[in-house]
């Protein structure tokens, strides 16, 4: 038997003991959706303003002079040579640990507890009331609305999420998708409010994860991916029989090597 044709046989061989694991995995979602249409509870899915938040707060009038003094200046620096990225840095509003931020000419106004709403119509009374500005419009919006995803996933990262809505769903295909080993069952989402932290576990093969109110994602929530039993296994064993495979693999076409070539 020609040399070549038998390690090619011997690798294919092995192959299958080595990959069976994960060709044997379920990998499909929703098992148990059999609905045509499932109601999403998506009532206040507006997030309130918390400690720590750093808010763009954008205020215009019919007086474009007068309303520079309440907006910020942003920052653009583009970077040089081969690259042709630019970055940007946003001059926002911090809340501060007593929940409120420093507003020009305003003073002290209280932020953490307020949705946008609330805090948009409070500044808005306020340049009002102050005769500062002759009907001004205020626009708020998070420059810091991020969720983080990380486990079994193809690229655990932090996303930002401009428009401030997310879903579960949407922030796992961002994050590149489960991977073979993840458990679908028992994905851990964590909550921050008021410096509470809140634990949910949502089941994708359920139908569980529509209705639930996790299923969209707030600002800071962070996605945790389970690994399977088996991955967990495998990752602990490796070190051990990886290594043992390879050397008697190695060792055996060494073997095989010397007889064809003695023969």
């Amino acid at each position: 038997m020609n040399r070549n044709i038998f390690r090619l046989l011997l690798i294919s061989g092995l192959a299958p003991i080595l990959f069976s694991c994960v060709n044997s995995r379920k990998v499909v979602l929703f098992n148990e959706l059999n609905q045509e249409s499932i109601q999403s509870k998506v009532e206040n899915l507006e997030p309130v303003i918390q400690k720590n938040d750093l808010l763009n707060i954008t205020v215009s009038s019919l007086s474009a002079d007068a309303s520079v003094l309440f907006n910020k200046q942003t920052v653009t620096t583009t970077a040089s040579g081969n690259f042709t990225n630019s970055t940007a840095t946003v001059v926002g509003y911090l809340v501060d640990q007593d929940g409120y931020i420093e507003f020009p000419v305003l003073g002290k106004l209280k932020a953490a507890g307020l949705s946008k709403k609330q805090l948009k119509d409070n500044i808005t009374k306020g340049l009002t009331d102050g005769k500062l500005l002759i009907n001004p419009s205020v626009d708020i919006r998070y420059l810091n609305y991020k969720v983080t995803v990380i486990g079994e996933v193809a690229k655990p990262a932090v996303i930002s999420v401009p428009n401030e809505k997310i879903t579960l769903l949407e922030a796992i295909g961002l994050a590149g998708d489960l991977t073979l080993f993840a458990r679908r069952d028992n994905v851990l989402i964590i909550r921050e409010t008021d410096g509470q932290k809140s634990f949910k576990r949502i089941d994708l093969n359920s139908n569980e994860i529509f209705t639930s109110p996790y299923y969209y994602l707030k600002s800071n929530d962070i996605v945790y991916v389970e690994p399977t039993k088996q991955k967990l296994e495998q990752v602990s064993s490796s070190r051990y029989w990886v290594p043992a495979i390879i050397s008697s693999t190695l060792s055996l076409i060494l073997i095989l090597d010397r007889i064809f070539r003695n023969n």
